[in-house]
């Protein structure tokens, strides 16, 4: 329980050190934690003092230590504009210290924007309440805004990492098919030289057979020749022979 509450206690004075905001002294506080003075009209909470709305504006920072309740309040005293410059100036070393980007999405310029802007609505509500709660109600819609970019941004990221992913799937699906067409078209191929070679074959045996026919058919037709000569030799000899 003592470590924890060196933690809180670590935790909360480096918040503290490094937060643009003005706070005041640790102060001792009940175990109840920290007590409001607001009274209730008509069912609304209205404020009774100015360190009570810059509590509700920024709330205060509490933590435990050794058993005892430690709080720190956001100071009420009035900026000077030596207050502002040296504002200025907290606000660029810390930029430049925590190499804040000076264009684009940055987190931790973000971060340091918001502190120096709740810095300026803490001076304000101490001159006007009201000019103060009313850049409460600008910070609130800015940081809702914010939120709402920021969830948008998210989802669209969302979006384009399952397109992204489906298009690798898609891509991965369409080479298998490629991979599978081009062996295809190489197995068609083989057929088609196979083919290819079995009709040289056939073309080949095909004129053999012919050369071959038409060898025997002239050599039938130079039998034929011959024999039908001697016939009719022996027939005009006959011829010859009857008529002596």
């Amino acid at each position: 329980m003592e470590t924890e509450s060196v933690v809180n206690d670590k935790n909360t004075e480096e918040q503290r050190m490094e937060s643009l905001v003005k706070y005041s002294k640790p102060l001792v506080v009940s175990k109840g934690g920290l007590k409001k003075t607001n009274r209730k009209i008509e069912g609304e909470t209205v404020v009774t003092n100015t360190q009570d709305i810059l509590n509700s504006i920024l709330p205060p920072l509490e933590w435990v230590k050794g058993g005892q309740h430690y709080g720190e309040f956001v100071l009420s005293t009035p900026a000077t504009r030596a207050d502002v410059i040296a504002l200025q100036k907290d606000l660029d070393n810390k930029l430049q210290v925590r190499r804040a980007r000076e264009t684009g999405i940055c987190p931790i310029r973000e971060e340091l924007y918001s502190q120096c802007f709740d810095e300026l609505i803490r001076q304000v509500t101490i001159i006007c309440s009201h000019r103060g709660l009313l850049l409460v109600r600008v910070r609130d819609e800015m940081r809702m805004n914010i939120q709402a970019y920021q969830t948008l941004y998210e989802s669209s990221l969302a979006f384009g990492m399952r397109f992204c992913l489906k298009g690798e799937q898609n891509r991965a699906n369409n080479n298998n098919k490629v991979i599978k067409l081009l062996d295809e078209i190489e197995e068609l191929e083989h057929s088609v030289a196979d083919l290819e070679q079995a009709i040289e074959e056939i073309e080949a045996d095909d004129a053999k057979a012919i050369e071959q026919e038409n060898q025997f058919l002239e050599q039938e037709m130079n039998r034929w020749v011959v024999d039908t000569e001697q016939l009719r030799k022996k027939l005009e000899q006959r011829l010859f022979e009857h008529r002596v």
